[in-house]
């Protein structure tokens, strides 16, 4: 889970809690501190809302089966920012007769109380899951530790057999060289050859011809 979405997450938590609370108490006032508790409670709303945007641009940008997951808690806290948005126009609206405020007066610690209870619990359960994505998040960098451990041993058994292939490609060079020195050579004895052969042919001709010449002129005698 993206670290970004938890920071992003806990501070709408926190926030929403509070925006709860200020609700509960702008309930149970009246004028000018209504109306500053509920301008107060406005613009919490608002940066409620900004938080809920960025977590939603968060999650879309991580991978599908990640994103599934972040995108059912955006629905849930949209739905409790709505929830907050239709209590403050409530309030706001004005039509609370005095029998309704006086309820309100006299329930309002309890509600208080009862709001803090559900933050508060609210709070834990985000904390767990926060410890929770903390230890994935753990393991996750643990994997890919060993991932890259292993990535390094293959690229440096892949260097080895490299090099293994350059030294074979050098002696495969060198051994060709000494076969076209070789053949050089041979080339050159064959040809040496070829001419004593014709300096051998051509001498004993020579010789017959002498011979023959020397017979011829002791018959003629």
């Amino acid at each position: 889970m993206s670290e970004v979405f938890e920071g992003y997450e806990r501070q709408y938590c926190e926030l929403s809690a509070n925006l709860s609370k200020k609700c509960t108490a702008a309930g149970a006032l009246a004028g000018e501190q209504k109306k500053q508790k509920l301008s107060d409670v406005r613009a919490g709303v608002e940066d409620a809302e900004a938080l809920i945007r960025k977590m939603d641009l968060e999650a879309r940008s991580l991978q599908p089966n990640v994103k599934a997951v972040l995108l059912a808690k955006l629905r849930e806290y949209k739905s409790d920012l709505n929830n907050l948005k239709s209590e403050v126009k409530r309030i706001a609206s004005g039509n609370l007769n005095a029998a309704a405020r006086d309820e309100l007066l006299e329930s309002g610690m309890a509600d208080t109380l009862t709001a803090s209870a559900d933050q508060k619990s609210r709070l834990m359960m985000t904390t767990e899951r926060l410890n929770q994505s903390g230890d994935r998040i753990k393991d996750s960098r643990r994997t890919m530790l060993e991932t890259e451990e292993l990535g390094v041993s293959i690229l440096q058994d892949l260097h080895s057999q490299r090099q293994a292939l350059l030294h074979a490609n050098n002696t495969l060079h060198g051994v060709d060289d000494n076969i076209g020195k070789s053949k050089k050579i041979l080339t050159a004895i064959s040809r040496r050859m070829s001419r004593n052969k014709w300096i051998i042919g051509t001498i004993i001709a020579v010789l017959i011809i002498a011979i023959a010449l020397v017979l011829y002129f002791k018959l003629a005698k």
